[in-house]
């Protein structure tokens, strides 16, 4: 590693050179120097192909599939070029957790994947130890690339991994990458095989220690961190925080985050910071510019969503890959029954829908009152811990039940973690503290709010809720006093009174013991998932009705629903006119400015459907003409009797009546202008020549493609009104 201190009198003249750098194009710049890019993924969790195994469909913004593509163009781009993974990668999807991690003697299609798209090294994350140290070794132990974890050695005082730090060399620059994962990996499987025996340095420490060894060997520092940039749990000595590792080490130059599934996209100095959302939505990419000498000179860094990248064919075409995924559909269309899940056997049948509908788009009903999907989960854990009370959580704010026959994904949708139960006796007053900490996940209400809403440092996973007892939450409270009139067999609980609760092991060992909310330890531990009994139990109990207890309730609150000003609001919200409420509540006292709002919006509208506002991004071209992005129209017409789906496979393919299975994409600053052309598409296998604009990889069509799909539509006002039944 290169010293980095420097004489005042060097110093001055390099700082006069970097100012005359900044001063000059790019490309200027890096004339005569090197250009050095580092692309970071992590908690791609499984998600190979760019498909929701859940849902059953394919996925239109993930996976890594998609990754490659967009890997494949940056080497292209320059042949110096140097790729990294935080971990959380073989965990997540029913292929990983329910197939391939439970034979880790067997080749494993996420490292498979992996080692075809050239990984030059990679960072445990802590799902990376969901099924014990063994298990892990053995998984990873398929890399073609050195798997790093510095800060976590085995009884025997080794790495294990085997490494902690790697050299990399790209154009005469050698780059050191190290990588560390969160030590809380213990308080989330803690009594797994050979977890509790390692030891589990805090990250700053390990980082400061590689970077001794590395020395003089390397001309750059990379850290790969799988953990957020501050601490989430030891906020006293920041052990588990990527802050604190910049804090100690000043010679990292490169910093990737992970853990938390959020966009990081910053600079401290010269020093870049990169993280990605998970399932493989992004990648970081990290650009250095360096001079003969290998300093850097310029650095920059991007986060680049995959929506709408053409997954690699490449990497589906693996053999293994193919393998597991025609598996995994077998397993989910099987019911995850009999040998490799034979296919057509249903897991059983619900006789309706468990989750209300939404009053408020966007607001989930099943955090908002008790539900058949959250009493089926708890009333299942009862009766398998034989515990007095359980806990449980609705994952997804969409998790849900269909009617009718019922499959592996749907049982996934509604648990997506592969966790076991525990049983632990509380006492009374640890189960409303308990109550208590679930709550939290609500803003209070205050006097003219029209809706309830979240706390958005509450992720969904945390809201528990609570069968075998009765309560209220009373959201007119602040946090820590909201849990009211707790019945348990009838009569008030008591604070000294001892019962047994039914809790899975994430909750335990992250929530209740980590933040000292319980005192108990486990004594009952299930042998198969919670997963697996809820597969059992619609096997035993088919058809199974939605029934709902309504043994809770929130109190304390008057959303003014007979107010007239309240449903004038709540339809601008529905109609698209205003934003979901979700993170901060609507208020009366401000209705006249979200009625402004909501109009001066109706007022540059450029699309509605059916009456209600529609995102859909527009693009001109060199007359004017207004055109339409094609996938914004599929997203809105999503539902209705024009619906379609859009796919890519070389060219752009139409099926009209299916949905679309993308995501809704980012809306542009403004209407750009791109060059017209005359787009072939199949609708339904058949060619079609439709105008279009071609704008930064995505088509814009004119308004009359609506017509070959079944919708009218009429412009009024500026405005494109379809109707679709």
């Amino acid at each position: 590693m290169k010293q980095k201190r420097l004489s005042q009198s060097l110093l001055a003249v390099l700082m006069a050179v970097a100012l005359l750098v900044s001063l000059m194009p790019a490309a200027l710049a890096a004339e005569g120097g090197k250009h050095i890019t580092i692309l970071g993924t992590s908690d791609m969790h499984g998600n190979i192909w760019g498909y929701s195994y859940e849902d059953n469909k394919e996925s239109a913004n993930n996976g890594m599939a998609r990754l490659y593509t967009y890997i494949q163009q940056v080497r292209a781009e320059n042949p110096n070029t140097i790729l990294i993974d935080a971990g959380d990668d073989i965990q997540g999807t029913i292929m990983t957790d329910d197939i391939y991690n439970k034979t880790p003697d067997e080749a494993h299609p996420v490292i498979a994947a992996m080692n075809y798209m050239g990984y030059d090294a990679m960072t445990l994350g802590n799902h990376e130890f969901n099924w014990g140290i063994p298990t892990m070794q053995k998984i990873v132990g398929q890399a073609e690339f050195p798997v790093l974890a510095a800060n976590v050695k085995g009884t025997d005082g080794k790495l294990v991994t085997g490494a902690g730090w790697t050299i990399v060399e790209k154009d005469g620059v050698k780059v050191a990458v190290i990588g560390v994962v969160t030590p809380d990996v213990p308080i989330w499987d803690g009594g797994k095989e050979g977890i509790d025996g390692c030891t589990y340095e805090a990250a700053s420490a390990a980082v400061k220690a590689a970077i001794a060894e590395i020395g003089t060997q390397a001309d750059l520092i990379v850290v790969s961190a799988h953990m957020g940039l501050y601490a989430e749990f030891d906020e006293e000595n920041g052990s588990d925080s990527a802050q604190k590792i910049l804090d100690d080490n000043p010679e990292i130059d490169v910093l990737q985050v992970a853990h938390n599934h959020v966009v990081v996209n910053e600079k401290q100095g010269n020093l870049v910071i990169g993280g990605v959302r998970n399932g493989g939505r992004d990648i970081a990419r990290f650009d250095l510019t360096l001079d003969a000498d290998n300093n850097i000179v310029d650095s920059a860094v991007e986060i680049v969503d995959m929506a709408d990248v053409t997954p690699s064919q490449e990497i589906r075409s693996i053999a293994l890959v193919a393998e597991a995924h025609q598996k995994t559909i077998d397993f989910i269309n099987g019911g995850g029954s009999g040998e490799e899940g034979q296919s057509g056997a249903a897991l059983g049948v619900t006789t309706a829908k468990f989750q209300p509908e939404n009053e408020i788009a966007g607001l989930p009903e099943g955090k908002l009152r008790d539900t058949a999907v959250m009493d089926l989960i708890n009333q299942i854990q009862l009766e398998n811990s034989g515990a007095d009370v359980s806990a449980a959580a609705l994952f997804k704010d969409t998790s849900d039940l269909p009617a009718g026959d019922i499959n592996y994904g749907n049982i996934f949708d509604i648990y997506k973690f592969d966790n076991t139960l525990y049983r632990v006796t509380v006492t009374g007053k640890e189960l409303k503290a308990y109550m208590e900490w679930a709550a939290e996940c609500y803003n209070q209400w205050q006097e003219g709010d029209i809706n309830l809403s979240f706390d958005p440092e509450y992720p969904d996973y945390l809201y528990d809720m609570f069968a075998g007892v009765d309560y209220e939450i009373d959201l007119s409270q602040p946090k820590g006093q909201r849990i009211q009139n707790v019945m348990f067999h009838g009569a008030p609980l008591q604070d000294d009174q001892e019962l047994t609760l039914a809790v899975n092991n994430y909750r335990y060992s992250s929530a209740l013991k980590a933040q000292s909310i319980i005192s108990g330890t486990k004594e009952w531990e299930s042998s198969n998932s919670i997963r697996d009994m809820i597969v059992a139990y619609f096997a035993e109990h088919s058809p199974v009705a939605p029934e709902v207890d309504h043994n809770w309730k929130i109190v304390g609150v008057d959303l003014s629903e007979d107010d007239p000003r309240r449903a004038e609001l709540v339809g601008y919200i529905n109609a698209g006119l205003l934003d979901t409420p979700y993170a901060e509540s609507y208020n009366l006292s401000d209705y006249d400015s979200l009625v402004a709002q909501a109009k001066a919006k109706a007022e540059t509208l450029t699309v509605t459907v059916n009456g209600a506002a529609k995102d859909v991004a527009t693009a001109f071209d060199a007359q004017g003409n207004t055109y339409y992005r094609l996938r914004d129209l599929a997203f809105a017409l999503k539902g209705t009797g024009a619906q379609f789906n859009v796919t890519w496979d070389g060219s752009v393919a139409v099926a009209t009546g299916s949905a679309y299975e993308g995501e809704a994409l980012a809306m542009p600053g403004s209407a750009p202008t791109g060059e017209a052309v005359s787009l072939t598409l199949t609708v339904d296998g058949t060619a079609v020549s439709q105008p279009a604009v071609l704008v930064n990889g995505n088509y814009y069509l004119a308004e009359g493609f609506l017509a070959q799909l079944g919708a009218e539509s009429a412009l009024v006002e500026g405005v494109l009104a379809i109707t679709a039944a």
